[in-house]
């Protein structure tokens, strides 16, 4: 069965009152970055129900993060760009 890209939800839930968050999701790329991170880590992140179409896991809320959009100035990212034409150009010798 093929989904719509606006079908594909993840939802996280999460309260005060628990320790643990659970995540649900029917993206096919979330599914496989979780799934990843459960045979890495077991007694961090747990699937605890799925269907065809669809998981749902289980991890400590701590694993959720929040992060700051990334700045960076224009020097900089000219300075990366230098690095990676560099890095690619002794690739290709």
């Amino acid at each position: 069965m093929k989904m719509t890209r606006y079908e594909q939800e993840t939802v996280i839930n999460f309260n005060a009152g628990e320790k643990n968050a659970t995540l649900y999701t029917r993206d096919p790329a979330v599914i496989r970055k979780v799934d990843a991170l459960v045979t890495e880590f077991p007694d961090t992140f747990k699937c605890i129900n799925e269907t065809d179409i669809d998981k749902t896991y289980e991890m400590p809320k701590t694993s959720v993060t929040y992060r700051k959009p990334r700045r960076i100035s224009e020097a900089q990212r000219n300075a990366v760009r230098k690095r990676m034409r560099q890095y690619n150009s002794k690739r290709k010798e």
